[in-house]
This record gives structure tokens, C-alpha cells and sequence, in this order.
């Protein structure tokens, strides 16, 4: 299919040297950015300290070369700047504005600071502008929708500067002088087709080149096109392009016009791909996810793009995987010829089909970690080669690497409303990849967002049980970032969708985790009570494991409030059944706690018997960690009935166990010691 896509010859783009920079022309508007850096401020001239960063403004349509030339400015002042660049385009390729919130966040991820999972819009920006502060950072902040993203994002210090790039004036932010971009002049645009081409052709018809510039409007994106489709045909003239140019009395500007052009000249499969990329999530795309859209083979696919890189209709990501960006400027024009040439049915099919393709790189993602198993080995080597990853390095390199691609797949998934089960698996899929290569906690701001979509899907389709789960998991994530009343307020949402489709493993959760809640935020009286309704549910289906494990929380509760005589009764509860489930480890734990509780209510040689006892069951356990907890804590309850000699003893053993050479950098060993010493 690729080899007849272009004919490149001996041509190659005729670019500057390695290392040198290869924007050309908008001198004077590059000298007038850099002097604006330096002028004096409306606040300066009143006398006052400027209160917020500076902020250069390029304004011009797409294809005009604004991020170029941004990022020209960029390159040449950044060394001002040693705290770095920070970059956020505010702009999803679809045209939707990026919400602010998220871009707060990647702007905090970039600067190595963390934000609780789900916190609002509000707290994200607050936690941007105190960690630039003490800043001197450079923002570029590319496609703003409008002035309310760039002023929200706006670092409170004169020492950071913004740059924003626009299609328009950002009115409303004050003391900015827009600099507004038309085309190229004639020798830059000339000089950048002669990249494309080489100097021959240009040297020959100069006016030839001129006549094709001033076609092209001086537009640098319709010049690339252009160069681009001249170096795939080396024996095409310049004057040939420019007179089809001029003869096309079709409406649109400059750019629409080279690009159909360029797209008819294609080969019919070729074509098909360039349109189909319109769906590329986050205008980023991949040989996967081409091979998907189109239903051709990978290699085919990367032969595909890399001509369509040499044509002008991509640009290469700076990645360790063959990646590559749909031009801003080209994603609205390629969504309206795949609308014009592709049915409908047809959309939707490669949709997902590229969705589907995302969803079996998740799994093998995913299941590169789970070989422990014949089982699971035997399904990694069920997959088609082209899916899997040689190394569990590789497949979390590949997910780090393509993260904003799966969470854009994801958004439009949702977003489609016709794929939702495919949506489900999606998201499904990316939850437990997470978790399988970055963990749960690391992922945490992540998981948020995927499982907030779940539950839109869920509530949308009217699935209770998916809205359960959904909520089940938000609630987690805000307990976790200490929101326990928006917790509390999603734990009782899940367990009424839980009661609703009669699902006991979520109702069960739902109820303990409400009186968790209550319990973090000081209701013991309500969390024994939850946590004996739990208890209830997981009795009448038999699950010895778990109501043993709730009659400790139950315990702990009553513990929390002063009831010891409960607490008692609750952890010898506990304690029968971990040793009915044969959980020796468990069993020793709960007789620590156990322990504990009898000290409290003022019974210290039954606390000592009980301790003696749990180390026992500790070293049957091969618990070196609890066996060395368990000792200290006999040796507390010795020195505080005055047998310092036998307390010395236990002390030993438990820095004998902690010394162990398996134990010596174990951070919980180091908690236990730090623990002790508390006491």
C-alpha cells in the first residue's frame, strides 16, 4: 500500500545544520515580543509592584505559524528563565476548550508537585501559583480558548512569564498587547519551500516559488503541504502546483485549499488514513492506532505515517515510540473531508475498531506482569504478536509514554454515547494497567478521572451496578485525600445502587465503608454499628475470612469510644474466627490487639499472658516484623509491672529479629523501631 503513497526519490528537505533553529522570517515581530518582555508595566508606571507574571500574547488562525514562532521566543529568552519551561496546550484537538483544573494539574505534574486526587479547580490553580512562587519559569501556554484559562493559570509573581497563543485578543486580562501574525514574507516562504524541495526547482522559476508563496497566502502549514507534495515528485515544476492552486475557485482559505489538493493526490487506502486520523485521541497517533482506524498491518501503517510525516501532514513526537501529532491546523480540515467521504457506519466502525485495539494492548499491558501462572503465561502467548510487549519494562515505558492519548480515548468514549460497552472495557482496562505498573496511589489523580467517567456511563445506561462500583471507588479516593464527608456522601449513594440491583459484595462494602467514614470523622457509635450491619451480610453468605476481619473493626470502634467490656468481647470474636480460617497470622495480630484493649481496661498481667500468647502465634506465623512488634510490646507491659531484667530480654529479641539481614533497610522494620521508641 505505502510504496505508492509518494515518490521521494533522491529529494531530501534542505534544512540548516544540526542544532540550529529551523524557523524562519517574523523578525520584527520577534523583536518586538522580546522588547515587550522589558517594558514598563501599567502598575510600574503608577508606582506600583506588578502584582502577576507578564504575559506576550501571539494571536493569529490557525496555520499561521503561532506556535512556531511562541516557541522561537521561547527558545531564545528561556535561559532567563532556570527554573524552567512549562508547557499545557488549553485546547483539545476537537476544538473543546481543556478544562483548567486539568491543566493545573499536568502543569504540577511537571513541576514535580502533587495535588490530592479530585481536588477542584479552584485548589488545583491555588496549588500552581504558591508552587511557582518562588519561580522563575517560563509558561508557554499554547491554543487558549480564552481569557478566563490564561488568567486562571497566571503565576502571582512578575518573576515567571506567560506566553499564550490564540487565535484572537484575550480581553480581559489587562496590560497585553497582542501580537497579531498574517503570512510569511515572500523570501521566508520562498526559503521554506526550498527546504522542502531543494534549491534547483527554486533557482530555476524564482517567480515560479514567489507566485506558489503568495498562493499559499505566506501561510507556513499550506507552504509545508506544498513543499511537501513537490519533494514526493521531483520531477513536478513549482509553476505546475501553482497554477492548479490558482486554478481551484473553490471557497476556504489558503490552507483548506493545499490540503484537498494534497489529500486527492494520495492513493485511495493512503487517503483513507489521513482522513480516519481525525479520530485520533488527543491528535496523537501511533502505527496501533492507524492500523486500527484503517484495518491494515502495523508495519504498513508506520510506512504510511512516516510518508505522511515527509508530506507535511504530521509532526514526529520527541518519544522513544514511534509517535506522532495531527497539526491543530489540520484536525478540524480532516474531520470534515472523513465526514464528507466516510459514511457515517463507517466512522463509527473504525472508532471501534481503534478502541478495541486500545483495549487489547490495556490487557497485555497488563498481563506482561501476571506470568506467575502457566495460565497466565499461556494467555500472553494466545495474543497476536503485534500486541504484545517483550518486558514488563516496555509495556510500563509504552503506558507512561501513550497516557494522554488512553485518557483522551477514554473521554471520547464517553463523550460518543454509542460505544459504552466498549467505553466500560476501555476504562477497565486502563484502571487495572495503572495499578498493575504505576500503583493505585500513584495513579491516584488518574483513577479519579476514569472512574468518574465510569460512573457518567453508569448513570447514563442506568446500570446500578457499575454506579456502585463507581462510587465504591470515588469514595475510596476521597477518604484517602481526607475528604471524608464527600466520601460518606458516595458510600451511602453506592449502597442504595447496591440495594437496588440486590448486589450482597456491594452492599457489604458500601455498609463498612459508611462506617469507616463515620469512624474517621470521630462517630464511633454509628461506625460499630455499620460495620455491624456489614457484618450481618457477610455471616448470612458464609464468609468466615471477612466477618472475622469485621469483628476486629467492630472492636476497634468500641475500643475508639472507651467501650473496653464490647472491645473485648469483639477481638475474642475475631480471634476464634481467624483460627477457625487456620489465618495464624491474623490470629496473632488480633491477640496483640487484644492485648492492648485488657491494658487499657486495667488488667496488665492478662494483657502480659495474652502478649506471650500472640508472640507465640507470631513466631508460628514466620512473622519476623510481628513477632518483633509483639516482643516490644511485652516488654512495655514488664517494665510497667517493674521487671526491667525480663523486659531487657524481649527488647533483645525483637532488635535481634529487626536486625535481621533481610530486615535491615524494611521500612516497616524501621516503623516498629520508631514506634517503640514512641512508647
Amino acid at each position: 500500500m505505502t510504496d505508492q503513497v509518494v515518490e521521494t526519490g533522491d529529494v531530501r528537505p534542505a534544512g540548516p545544520a544540526a542544532g540550529a533553529s529551523e524557523f524562519l522570517g517574523r523578525t520584527r515581530e520577534l523583536k518586538e515580543l522580546r522588547a515587550d518582555i522589558e517594558r514598563a508595566g501599567l502598575d510600574t508606571l503608577s508606582g506600583r509592584k506588578a502584582p502577576r507574571a507578564r504575559v506576550l500574547l501571539i494571536a493569529g488562525r490557525p496555520g499561521s505559524g503561532r506556535t512556531a514562532l511562541a516557541e522561537e521566543l521561547v527558545r531564545l529568552v528561556a535561559d532567563r528563565y532556570p527554573d524552567g519551561v512549562l508547557r499545557a496546550r488549553l485546547t483539545d484537538p476537537d476544538g473543546t476548550p481543556v478544562p483548567v483544573g486539568r491543566a493545573a494539574r499536568d502543569l504540577l505534574t511537571a513541576l514535580d508537585e502533587q495535588a490530592p486526587a479530585g481536588a477542584c479547580e479552584d485548589d488545583l490553580t491555588d496549588a500552581l501559583r504558591t508552587a511557582l512562587a518562588d519561580r522563575r519559569t517560563l509558561l508557554l501556554l499554547d491554543d487558549a480558548a480564552d481569557a478566563e484559562q490564561v488568567d486562571a493559570l497566571l503565576p502571582d509573581t512578575p518573576d515567571c512569564l506567560v506566553v499564550a497563543v490564540s487565535e484572537g485578543p484575550l480581553t480581559g486580562i489587562s496590560d497585553v498587547r497582542p501580537c497579531t501574525l498574517g503570512g510569511l514574507d515572500a523570501k521566508s516562504g520562498v526559503e521554506l519551500l526550498t527546504r522542502h524541495t531543494g534549491s534547483v526547482r527554486i533557482t530555476v522559476d524564482p517567480r515560479a516559488a514567489e507566485g506558489l508563496a503568495e498562493e499559499c497566502q505566506g501561510q507556513p502549514a499550506a507552504l509545508m503541504l506544498a513543499g511537501g507534495w513537490l519533494a514526493a515528485r521531483p520531477k513536478a515544476a513549482v509553476s505546475d502546483l501553482a497554477k492548479q492552486l490558482r486554478a481551484d475557485d473553490s471557497e476556504g482559505t489558503a490552507l483548506t485549499r493545499v490540503l484537498r489538493f494534497a489529500h486527492a493526490a494520495l492513493t485511495t487506502t493512503a487517503a483513507r488514513m489521513l482522513r480516519l486520523l481525525a479520530l485520533a485521541p488527543a491528535g496523537l497517533v501511533d502505527p496501533q492506532t492507524a492500523s486500527a482506524l484503517v484495518g491494515c498491518s502495523v508495519d504498513s501503517a508506520r510506512s504510511t505515517l512516516e510518508d505522511f510525516v515527509a508530506l507535511g501532514f504530521l509532526h514526529p513526537v520527541d518519544s522513544p515510540l514511534p509517535q506522532y501529532e495531527v497539526p491543530g491546523c489540520l484536525h478540524p480540515q480532516l474531520r470534515i473531508l472523513a465526514e464528507h467521504h466516510e459514511r457515517p457506519a463507517d466512522l463509527q466502525l473504525a472508532r471501534a475498531r481503534m478502541l478495541e485495539r486500545t483495549v487489547r494492548l490495556l490487557q497485555a499491558c497488563r498481563a506482561i506482569t501476571e506470568t506467575d501462572s502457566p495460565q497466565a503465561r499461556q494467555k500472553l502467548l494466545d495474543m497476536p504478536r503485534a500486541l504484545r510487549f517483550p518486558t514488563p519494562r516496555a509495556a510500563a515505558d509504552w503506558l507512561r509514554l501513550t497516557r494522554p492519548a488512553l485518557l483522551a480515548s477514554a473521554r471520547l468514549a464517553v463523550a460518543d454515547g454509542e460505544l459504552d460497552t466498549l467505553a466500560r472495557r476501555l476504562m477497565s482496562q486502563l484502571v487495572r494497567a495503572m495499578a498493575a505498573h504505576i500503583g493505585t496511589r500513584a495513579a491516584a489523580p488518574d483513577l479519579y478521572e476514569i472512574h468518574g467517567m465510569v460512573l457518567d456511563v453508569a448513570e447514563r445506561r442506568n446500570l446500578p451496578r457499575e454506579r456502585a462500583a463507581a462510587l465504591l471507588n470515588l469514595g475510596d479516593l476521597d477518604a484517602r485525600t481526607g475528604r471524608t464527608t464527600d466520601a460518606l456522601t458516595r458510600y451511602r449513594a453506592a449502597l442504595d445502587a447496591g440495594r437496588e440491583v440486590n448486589d450482597p459484595y456491594a452492599t457489604g462494602r458500601a455498609m463498612e465503608s459508611v462506617g469507616g467514614a463515620h469512624q474517621e470523622l470521630g462517630d464511633f457509635d454509628r461506625a460499630a454499628d455499620w460495620f455491624g450491619r456489614a457484618l450481618v451480610e457477610r455471616l448470612a453468605r458464609g464468609e468466615r475470612a471477612e466477618a472475622a476481619r469485621l469483628y476486629g473493626r467492630i472492636a476497634a470502634a468500641h475500643t475508639l469510644a472507651g467501650r473496653y467490656g464490647e472491645a473485648l468481647r469483639n477481638w475474642r470474636a475475631a480471634i476464634a474466627g481467624h483460627r477457625k480460617n487456620g489465618d495464624v497470622a491474623a490470629q496473632a495480630r488480633a491477640l496483640g490487639e487484644l492485648a492492648r484493649v485488657q491494658e487499657y481496661a486495667g488488667r496488665p498481667e492478662e494483657s502480659l499472658r495474652t502478649c506471650r500468647e500472640a508472640v507465640e502465634w507470631a513466631r508460628r506465623a514466620e512473622d519476623p516484623r510481628l513477632q518483633a512488634a509483639l516482643h516490644l510490646r511485652v516488654a512495655d507491659a514488664l517494665e510497667r509491672l517493674g521487671d526491667p531484667a525480663s523486659a531487657g530480654l524481649h527488647r533483645g529479641a525483637a532488635e535481634g529479629l529487626l536486625g535481621d539481614s533481610n530486615l535491615q533497610n524494611d521500612p516497616d522494620a524501621c516503623e516498629i523501631r520508631t514506634a517503640s521508641a514512641e512508647d
